[in-house]
């Protein structure tokens, strides 16, 4: 791991020593009220009172001087580490791309409604979202949900017609996020990162649904969101 790269970060790593051991330290001098230097080895143990210690102390801070470095900012005195550039991860923050047929697709479905459903996939592979499934305008709305799978996430385009209570014939296009809680968690976070990114390129999208289950999506759920 020595000198590698980790969220952004570079990671140094050095072996483990055994320590060493410490030297023992020389006796420490006393001063005497005469100034002079009395070593504790040589048997002298007479005690300085606390006045004559603080002015010692005192005289050895006015012999030392510490220059004053005029700081432009506060920042100044740190050393700031060199900015690392945090690695790509696929796309995680914008999102994959947008293959064009997607596009086409679902504007012949908004404007000549020449299908009833779209169901769309991320390509690993080519790092885009493409047309996986196209239905006929007759089929019906079970015969979508059994055209999704039950472990992996998809994108779906779903044009719904319905009566009003004023007995108005309707219809609304919705967009259907399916991720089952049984996809892998990878597949998860890059349909949900992406989500946003693909709906900004279907211009008109009526209703968003998101569902992890059929019975977040079931007719009923969509008759509710429709009226």
């Amino acid at each position: 791991m020595n000198a590698k790269f980790l969220d952004g970060w570079v990671i140094f790593v050095d072996p483990a020593k055994p320590r060493e051991p410490r030297p023992q330290k020389p006796a420490e001098p006393e001063s005497s009220e005469a100034g002079l230097r009395i070593n504790k080895t040589v048997g002298c143990q007479k005690k300085e009172p606390m006045n004559t210690f603080f002015h010692h102390r005192h005289h050895l801070r006015s012999l030392i001087s510490i220059p004053r470095i005029p700081i432009s900012r506060p920042l100044d005195f740190f050393v700031r580490s060199p900015v690392v550039a945090a690695p790509k991860m696929a796309n995680a923050a914008s999102g994959m791309a947008v293959n064009d047929d997607c596009k086409l697709k679902f504007l012949e479905l908004k404007a000549k409604r020449t299908y009833r459903f779209i169901i769309f996939k991320i390509d690993e592979k080519q790092k885009q979202v493409v047309v996986e499934k196209l239905g006929e305008p007759n089929l019906t709305y079970d015969d979508f949900t059994t055209s999704l799978p039950t472990n992996e996430c998809r994108y779906a385009i779903y044009d719904f017609d319905f009566v009003t209570e004023e007995n108005c014939q309707k219809s609304k296009i919705f967009f259907i996020a399916w991720s089952p809680d049984t996809s892998r968690v990878r597949s998860k976070m890059l349909y949900a990162s992406s989500k946003d990114r693909f709906k900004r390129e279907l211009d008109g999208i009526q209703v968003e649904l998101q569902a992890t289950d059929p019975t977040e999506m079931g007719l009923d759920v969509i008759r509710g969101r429709a009226n």
